[in-house]
């Protein structure tokens, strides 16, 4: 198995939830971790938490539905670590409306930060790698992205769509030593609101984002010989 001892990675959407969990489990495994979010309070709390000595963790505020705010983090990110070798496009959010019901503006906010900003993302890191000889791109996508539900249109559609990309990204770049997978989990409990999964009352039944976390990490500890191409990941009980 790799190590990722040394490795630099950035984590979107690292400061809570699934998000928080990969960047605190990547600096476990050894790599220096780069996160960003859109407020510094939330940033420099995460920080803060998953930072401690001979653990380096950069933080910085972008929102990554904006190019020029994904292409100053990504330069700053090279500045601080030298370079990069892991991305995980983690940050997501849903509006949950039927069609005849959604704006033009939620349809956009599903659209921009699932699907948009990981091609920003993956754009700014595929030029990195290139100075490394290659890297590794992790897609958090979801079971919403080969499952379709009932008010779930604009968040459906960005998830087929950033499974579609991240099979795109596998075939254009593999041969230049950069692997590429998305995990698809299922109910993760988080603060993450709508959608088919019921939050209310004992959530217990649902995976923990330390489990997706998991699922990164044997990801990336594949030997380089080999890719996991697509994870799918459901709780074991589901609620009745």
């Amino acid at each position: 198995m790799e190590s990722l001892t040394g490795k630099v990675a950035v984590v979107t959407g690292g400061t809570r939830g699934i998000g928080y969990a990969i960047a605190e489990r990547l600096a476990r495994e050894g790599a220096s971790v780069a996160i960003c979010g859109r407020t510094r309070e939330a940033l420099d709390a995460a920080v803060n938490r998953i930072a401690t000595p001979g653990r380096p963790v950069f933080g910085d505020t972008a929102d990554v539905t904006r190019v020029g705010d994904v292409r100053k983090f990504f330069q700053a990110v090279d500045q601080k670590f030298g370079g990069l070798d892991i991305l995980v496009n983690n940050a997501g959010a849903g509006v949950f409306r039927k069609v005849g019901e959604m704006t033009t503006e939620e349809w956009h906010r599903n659209i921009d930060l699932n699907l948009n900003a990981p091609f920003y993302c993956a754009h700014e890191a595929l030029a990195l790698f290139q100075k490394r000889g290659g890297g590794f791109i992790v897609n958090i996508s979801s079971l919403a992205g080969k499952n379709a539900f009932s008010g779930g249109a604009g968040y459906n559609a960005s998830k087929f769509g950033l499974n579609g990309f991240s099979e795109a990204l596998l075939l254009d770049h593999r041969q230049e030593n950069v692997r590429v997978s998305y995990i698809m989990p299922g109910s993760v409990n988080t603060e993450f609101t709508g959608g088919p999964s019921d939050r209310t009352g004992d959530t217990s039944w649902m995976m923990a984002p330390e489990d997706v976390a998991e699922a990164v990490v044997m990801v990336l500890r594949m030997p380089a010989r080999t890719m996991i191409s697509r994870i799918e990941m459901r709780p074991s009980r589901p609620k009745k």
